[in-house]
């Protein structure tokens, strides 16, 4: 890294937390630490997504149908609400993921030189 680089966390774009979150349950049931930890890891340490953010992203995706949770028991043997992808979710997913390829697509062509 150059002279007064340093790695820095991003917070994420506008309208990609539900995306990012119904990509993250698609592996599994996870609680909510375990998904934004997933993105966090996965994005290269990049991204995070903070709790403020990310427990009203859970509901409004629960309350839309697009994932289901159930109680469990964390690895600490902590109660904790895990969240899965439903069938809806799994569409939704697959239409949000056209969209952001469509979009991220139009903005490198724009950004990349000529």
């Amino acid at each position: 890294m150059g002279r007064g680089e340093r790695t820095k966390q991003q917070e994420l774009v506008p309208g990609t937390l539900d995306m990012l979150v119904l990509k993250t349950a698609s592996a599994g049931a996870l609680h909510g630490y375990a998904i934004a930890q997933s993105i966090q890891e996965l994005s290269g340490n990049v991204l995070t997504v903070e709790e403020g953010a990310l427990y009203p992203a859970l509901h409004r995706l629960e309350v839309r149908g697009l994932l289901q949770s159930e109680w469990g028991l964390s690895d600490n043997n902590r109660r904790a609400k895990y969240y899965s992808l439903t069938a809806e979710g799994r569409r939704e997913l697959t239409r949000e993921a056209a969209s952001w390829r469509r979009v991220s697509t139009a903005i490198t062509q724009i950004m990349e030189p000529a």
